[in-house]
């Protein structure tokens, strides 16, 4: 079977230039089909702060009330998409930018209410991702590169957590490869002590990951990163890695989930 990467790479990489140049060179160079899915949090918070918009978050997800959705879509689609994709061509990577509204590539649904309100949030369905799209992006020598925001098929954007994103284009894709599915962000992997670069957790499964939430050691944005490794892998995903930026070319690097 046809190995395929999918890669997410995390907002503080995506706002750093030097970090972002070094990543998209890496990922240029990284071998066989392969789709970049990116979040773009951070200048979003900034450029919302900026227009006197707060940004509030629970449990790691943003909660998207109709201003906020302006600001990323403009910044998830367009000014961190395009960055992203003109760095991408600099290094000869055919890259194609795209929202989910795009080519009707990812739909989703408007998050219901429940405790929480999240506002333009979208929900991933099992019939969410065109897999038939997508494949024949990647088969025009295409490297898809997939922004947070989707549609609801009846003219309504919707902002998604990027990691799901992630998770659910490998989940929908693994019946046609052997799926990898990378998390690149800013640190070496999922650490056991936060301030200790160093303190790498070498491989996480269930259990292991059920103590170390129960610890507190798994927090916050981890949190919603890790349930959607866990989902993929047991929906086909070949296998899961979160690992730093500068380290997607080492297959040794980072934190397996299993």
């Amino acid at each position: 079977m046809e190995k395929l990467s999918i890669v997410k790479i995390g907002g503080n990489i995506v706002e750093q230039e030097e970090a972002l140049n070094r990543f998209t060179k890496s990922f240029a160079h990284l071998e066989g089909r392969k789709i970049l899915v990116h979040g773009g949090g951070k200048i979003a918070s900034k450029l919302a702060g900026d227009l006197g918009i707060e940004a509030k978050m629970v449990n790691g997800r943003r909660i998207t009330d109709l201003e906020t959705l302006k600001v990323v879509t403009m910044v998830y689609a367009g000014l961190a998409n395009k960055n992203i994709v003109a760095l991408l061509q600099a290094n000869h990577c055919d890259a194609i930018g795209l929202s989910g509204a795009d080519g009707d590539t990812i739909r989703t649904v408007k998050r219901p209410v429940k405790t929480i309100d999240y506002g333009f949030a979208g929900d991933m369905t099992p019939t969410s991702i065109h897999t038939k799209r997508i494949q024949s992006l990647l088969e025009l020598n295409l490297f898809p590169v997939f922004s947070a925001i989707t549609h609801n098929g009846e003219g309504q954007l919707l902002n998604t957590n990027a990691d799901t994103i992630a998770s659910a284009l490998a989940i929908g894709l693994a019946s046609s490869y052997a799926v990898s599915l990378i998390y690149c962000f800013e640190k070496k992997g999922v650490l056991s002590d936060i301030a200790d670069d160093h303190s790498v957790i070498t491989e996480i499964d269930q259990t292991k990951y059920t103590a170390l939430r129960e610890q507190g050691i798994i927090a916050d944005g981890m949190i919603p990163k890790l349930d959607n490794a866990f989902d993929a892998i047991a929906q086909g995903v070949k296998k899961v890695i979160i690992k730093h930026a500068d380290d997607l070319a080492d297959e040794h690097a980072g934190t397996t989930i299993f």
